[in-house]
Order: structure tokens, then sequence, then C-alpha cells
């Protein structure tokens, strides 16, 4: 496969473009990076340096991609933190592009707004721009539990709430939903869990709840969800790959103590998962 991905990319640790592209560049596929923000750390640490891209340059990169004759055979587009809403503009124009060439290409936007207890941690407009423009184009969108309250305006405090939000979604336009974190008071205390929908039928993955906060897996887990998906056009299998491999890097990260997730160090568990969680159909 071959896969446009569009997102942040930071120097030193693992999140956005520097998260996502190795793990689907371990498993065979072919990824063309642009980068929305190049920075020298994550902004978790609350000091970084670097830039944020313009949505022009953003466009000029896929232009010159689309230069060299190969925008028909891409699979798929992948976008993440996008930095300024004028980036999310560009990223649109950039699937639209991509489309034409290919019209059996996916979109698949992982809708970086927040997190549960951090709040909205993107610049003003971009919560607003993924509800209203991003989501109605994606085919494949993979948010968290807060993110998830947020683009329907829904409370999730039990399956059944997830249930009807993601419905409320699905009438928005995306095929397929991967809810990438979810915890309830239904959620046995030392599990998180994993949904996916693809608007007829819906799988869950439970896995431990590790002791750690990194940043990164989102990232990692939209992207390896998306290239499974691709390859098999089968949600819960896809779910029960993606989940498997990024409990397999994280709870080496936990293991090991680290700040980072050890995207390279335990970079095996993307291609063999040491333990392989199966999809639970409700």
């Amino acid at each position: 496969m071959n896969i446009l991905s569009i997102q942040s990319w930071v120097s030193y640790g693992h999140v956005g473009n520097a998260s996502a592209v190795f793990p689907m560049q371990r498993l065979g596929h072919e990824v063309w990076s642009v980068n929305t923000v190049q920075f020298s750390n994550h902004t978790g640490y609350g000091k970084w340096r670097g830039q944020v891209y313009s949505g022009e340059s953003v466009r000029e990169l896929v232009a010159g991609i689309e230069d060299r004759g190969v925008l028909p055979s891409c699979h798929g587009v992948l976008s993440g933190y996008m930095g300024d809403a004028s980036i999310g503009e560009a990223v649109i124009e950039s699937v639209a592009r991509v489309k034409a060439a290919n019209p059996q290409a996916l979109y698949c936007c992982d809708p970086v707004i927040g997190d549960v207890g951090r709040g909205i941690f993107v610049r003003p407009g971009i919560p607003e721009f993924m509800r209203d423009r991003a989501i109605p184009v994606a085919d494949i969108i993979t948010p968290n539990q807060f993110e998830l309250e947020y683009l329907t305006g829904r409370s999730i405090d039990s399956l059944d709430g997830a249930k009807a939000a993601l419905k409320h979604l699905h009438g928005l336009g995306p095929r397929v939903i991967l809810l990438t974190s979810f915890r309830t008071s239904d959620t046995p205390d030392d599990t998180i869990e994993m949904l996916v929908s693809d608007g007829q039928d819906l799988h869950r993955v439970r896995t431990p709840l590790l002791p750690l906060a990194i940043n990164g897996a989102g990232d990692a887990i939209a992207a390896l969800f998306f290239v499974h998906y691709l390859t098999s056009g089968d949600s819960a299998a896809s779910l029960s790959r993606a989940a498997s491999s990024i409990y397999g890097v994280l709870k080496r990260t936990a293991d090991a103590g680290a700040r980072e997730i050890l995207t390279v160090t335990a970079q095996d568990e993307f291609v063999s998962p040491t333990i392989v969680f199966q999809a639970q159909s409700l």
C-alpha cells in the first residue's frame, strides 16, 4: 500500500508522523509523509521549539508528489494533528486530489482535538474544523473518548451512550469509526476498551490498563488500524491487530519506565504481537 500521511513531526520522541510512519513502514507499506509542524519535541513537555507550517506549504508538497504522477497509486490518506485551520483546508484539498486520481482511495482522519483530563489542547478553530469540515469527508475516523463526546455533543458514560454517539457520528459521513480509548462505569477497573463500528456491526477489545500516560499512542493506533483495514477491509480483524500491537508496545514502554513510547525498540510488536486480543461482537 502507498499511504499519504499528513501530520505533525517531532525531532525527539514519537508523536504525529514520528509515531505513525514507522509502524506502517514496518508492516511493509510505503508512506509519503507531509509534516504540518516541525517541533523539537511534543508539547506535553511544556516547552518546545520549532514552527507550524502553513496550508500553502502542505499544498506545495502534495503538488510536488502529484507531479511525479503517483497519486493514482495512492491507496489512502491519513491525517492527524493539524496545527492550524488553514492546514486542515489543505488536507481536504489533498484528499480530493488523491480521490480524483484514485476513486478507491480512503481517507482516515484522526480528529486530534484533546483528551480526557486535559481538555482541548489544539489551537482555536481546529475543533470546529474537525467537526464541520473534516468529519463529513472522512471514510474512517479515529477519535478518543473526549473527541467523540465533543464531535457529537454527547456525554458518554456507558456502552449504550457510546453506541448512540457512534450512530450519530455515522450520520455525518464516516463509514468506519474506531474509538481508540474508552472507559466508563461499566469498564472493569483494570482494563481499557477500544470499539469499532462500521455502521452495522460493533466490536470491542479490552486490554489490561497499564500504569503509564504516554504521548503518541493514539497516532500509532490510527495508523495501524488504517493500514490493516486497507489491506483486509475487515474492521473487527483490524481492531484486533491494532489493539494487540499497541498493547505490546505500551507494555514494553511501561516495563522500561520510559517517558517516550518505544516505537523502535518494541517494533516487532507491530508485526507479531506477543499477546493477541480478539475483537468481541456486541
